[in-house]
């Protein structure tokens, strides 16, 4: 800017002026101004504070989720591996055992069928699924009931899952 734009004052009418001319404009108190931009920045501060803390709870599930990725994987990877001496079909439930040795094994015995007296420690049982993971049998059936209500769901909906 030059000195002659520092210097130049509007010589209009006062109601198209840029700046207030009347001496019946609102002053300007800067306490009053200090202390408005002090509440902008305390809710400023409080909006981030607490979108922070919601990124911060869902890091926290994320990483309880990654933990129970990690936990199942490794329980699948022991089922993956157990000894079969059958060729193991999916929809079937096999039994866990362990052996003397600490090696698990699946057999198509359960404990029921062994009279309560199994020579091996029973570990569980569990239905091989299409996709080749294992369901523990207790939940099994949980998730047949799962499918039984979205199915009842979409017919409420008028939709069909048949179509």
């Amino acid at each position: 800017m030059t000195d002659d734009n520092k210097a130049m004052i509007h010589k209009g009418a006062a109601h198209s002026s840029p700046y207030p001319v009347s001496r019946l404009a609102p002053s300007f108190d800067t306490g009053e101004l200090a202390a408005e931009v002090a509440k902008a920045e305390s809710m400023l501060g409080a909006r981030t504070g607490a979108k922070l803390r919601v990124i911060a709870d869902q890091i926290r599930h994320l990483q309880e989720e990654a933990r129970k990725v990690l936990s199942d994987a490794r329980e699948e990877q022991v089922l993956a591996h157990a000894e079969c001496a059958f060729k193991r079909i999916p929809g079937k439930t096999y039994h866990l055992y362990r052996r003397a040795n600490g090696r698990p094994f699946f057999s198509m015995l359960s404990p029921d069928d062994w009279g309560g007296r199994s020579p091996h420690a029973f570990l569980g049982s569990y239905r091989l699924e299409v996709d080749y993971s294992w369901t523990p049998a207790e939940h099994a059936s949980r998730e047949e009931d799962t499918s039984a209500l979205v199915d009842q769901l979409l017919r409420i909906g008028g939709l069909s899952s048949e179509t």
